[in-house]
């Protein structure tokens, strides 16, 4: 390179460098004024931020302040709405409160009212008239009154009540009485009017009333208001039903064990004429009108005479082909007596009608009397208060009186025959007498037999025995438990009696058998086996239950003499014979069959 080259490149690198120089001071001025500038503007921001900071701090602190404000606001306004709810239900109390004091002033006012208003009277309807005019009674006088607009006077039946008020206005209606007297319809005049009975024999006729219309009849009882004399209400009931109990029964003599032959006399007397009639009339024979059935008591007097209604129907059924209905009254003998005087002797004529009503040729009814002996008891005797002298005078005239007795047959059941008045027992009255006593060992076996049947359940050793046969097992088991029942050993004893005369017998416990006995004692036998089955034993019953049931049997009735006067009780059990002085009772009291003697005397209890 050249020294002028080189003084030229020399020359434009100062120069260019001056410029430079310039440039940077001119550069460094105008920098320094916006460095000058922004330093001012950064004092201004600072300023305005130290600013903005205070008032930061001011909104913090008014916004802390407003927090605080706000909650202490929102709790005073929780708290005056919880008072404001409180006071809600307060108020609503109150006015439930306030409901409910002015309906009891209401309720008080009314009342008030009704205490302070005159007092109703009650009427009997009797008629109807124009222009809303009705006839009533009040206590026994006649009263025309006027019948308030809403009461339709056709609606109104006489004897019906009618309420007034106190200008004697009928201003209301009422219901037919329910309380007033008994009395009998002796006699239907017409429609609406009665001649009736009451309880003295008094007669009078009274207004049907409601009952005019319906289906009455004679001897039906009704009750009436006596002072106005307009039926009331027909009784369903009258006084006799309460001592009488009518049914068909069901029982027949196959039902009955032990008494053939006191059936077949039955039979012949009984059912003989109704099934040939004209035979009877042609020898002049009329049936019987009663029979006395007498025997100690358990032994079927009750089940005889049911069957005989039943037979009897049966037998007249199978005569004439046509189907018949027989009637059997069961009067409840000591119930029927009174302590009015001839209230007894009405309803034993009530009795008989009412039998003569339902009675003829197809349909027999038969009045069983039972216990005759407290209702017919003998007159004069001084046992009782001698109130049976008009009964049985009844009764006679009933039985036996001017009005023929047809299609009625009267049995009657007693264990104390003795005390009946002979007056009933005579021929004519109660014609036959049949015995029915204790049963006898062939007896005791067709008792069993009725309730010991081969379809209950045997016990499997007992059938084993037989091969399995139910009827050799069921006859083989009534063997046992006679033979057991009806056996003359130590055990069986009860009583040892010495009579009049001086001698003296023992009574086994077969003495005093029945056949309620015999039913109670198979009843037992069930019962032991059907415990054991139930316990998870073996079922069935076997002779050992029979035997079981036999002596449990016996022991509950060591105590049969239990009356005061030892001839008295004999009579009672079926003991006829010389009269019992004295009775020693023989009681088991220890296992081994040990006995202690007991003497009981007269004037003891038994």
């Amino acid at each position: 390179m050249s020294i002028g080259e080189f003084g030229k490149k020399r020359g434009f690198v100062r120069n260019t460098v001056h410029r430079l120089g310039l440039q940077m001071r001119r550069a460094e001025n105008h920098y320094q004024g916006k460095i000058d500038y922004y330093e001012k503007l950064h004092r201004e921001l600072l300023d305005q931020i130290k600013l903005l900071e205070n008032e930061n701090r001011e909104l913090s602190e008014n916004l802390e302040r407003s927090s605080q404000e706000f909650a202490a606001l929102r709790r005073k306004y929780y708290s005056l709405n919880d008072q404001l709810e409180r006071g809600r239900r307060q108020n609503e109390k109150l006015a439930e409160m306030l409901a409910k004091a002015r309906e009891q002033i209401e309720a008080l006012k009314q009342e008030i009212e009704k205490l302070c208003a005159p007092p109703n009277v009650y009427g009997i309807f009797k008629t109807a008239h124009e222009e809303g005019l009705v006839d009533v009674d009040v206590d026994g006088r006649k009263v025309r009154v006027n019948l308030h607009p809403s009461i339709d006077p056709n609606t109104l039946i006489p004897g019906q009540q009618l309420i007034l008020n106190e200008a004697y206005n009928a201003v209301g209606v009422g219901k037919f009485r329910k309380t007033g007297d008994v009395v009998q319809i002796r006699e239907l005049l017409d429609g609406s009017r009665a001649i009736v009975q009451s309880r003295l024999d008094e007669e009078r006729v009274i207004h049907l009333g409601p009952l005019s219309g319906q289906d009455l009849s004679v001897g039906d009882h009704i009750l009436i208001e006596p002072r106005s004399g307009y039926a009331c209400e027909l009784l369903s009931k009258g006084k006799v039903e309460e001592v009488l109990l009518e049914e068909i029964p069901d029982v027949t003599y196959e039902d009955i064990g032990g008494l053939d032959a006191q059936i077949e006399a039955i039979k012949d007397g009984i059912e003989l004429p109704y099934l040939y009639p004209a035979e009877f009339a042609e020898h002049c024979l009329r049936p019987p009108k009663g029979i006395l059935l007498y025997g100690p008591p358990g032994c079927g007097k009750t089940l005889i005479a049911k069957a005989v209604a039943n037979s009897l129907a049966k037998a007249i059924e199978e005569r004439t082909g046509e189907k018949t209905t027989s009637y059997f009254f069961n009067i409840k003998g000591p119930e029927l007596l009174n302590k009015y005087v001839g209230e007894t002797e009405r309803r034993i004529r009530e009795i008989f009608r009412r039998a003569n009503e339902r009675a003829d040729d197809r349909t027999p009814v038969v009045i069983f009397f039972d216990e005759m002996d407290s209702l017919l008891r003998l007159r004069g005797s001084g046992i009782s208060s001698d109130v049976e002298i008009t009964i049985v005078s009844q009764f006679l005239a009933e039985i036996d009186g001017l009005e023929p007795l047809a299609n009625v047959i009267v049995v009657g059941a007693s264990n104390r025959q003795d005390l009946i008045d002979p007056a009933v027992l005579r021929p004519g009255r109660l014609d036959f007498k049949i015995k029915v006593d204790r049963p006898d060992e062939e007896a005791a076996k067709d008792i069993f037999s009725k309730y010991l049947t081969p379809n209950l359940p045997l016990h499997g050793a007992e059938l084993a025995e037989f091969g399995n046969d139910r009827e050799r097992t069921t006859r083989h088991l009534i063997e046992l438990a006679v033979k057991e029942m009806y056996a003359e050993i130590p055990e069986n004893q009860f009583l040892e009696v010495t009579y009049a005369r001086g001698h003296q017998e023992i009574l086994y416990f077969k003495d005093f058998a029945s056949g309620a006995m015999i039913a109670n004692v198979v009843s037992r036998a069930k019962k032991i086996a059907l415990k054991r089955h139930i316990a998870g034993g073996e079922k069935g019953i076997s002779r050992n239950d029979l035997f079981e049931a036999i002596r449990g049997e016996f022991k509950e009735n060591e105590e049969l003499p239990n009356t005061a006067n030892p001839d008295d009780w004999s009579r009672m059990s079926g003991r006829q014979g010389d009269k019992i002085v004295n009775v020693r009772v023989l009681q088991d009291v220890a296992a081994a069959g040990k006995k202690a003697i007991e003497d009981i005397t007269a004037g003891q209890y038994l």
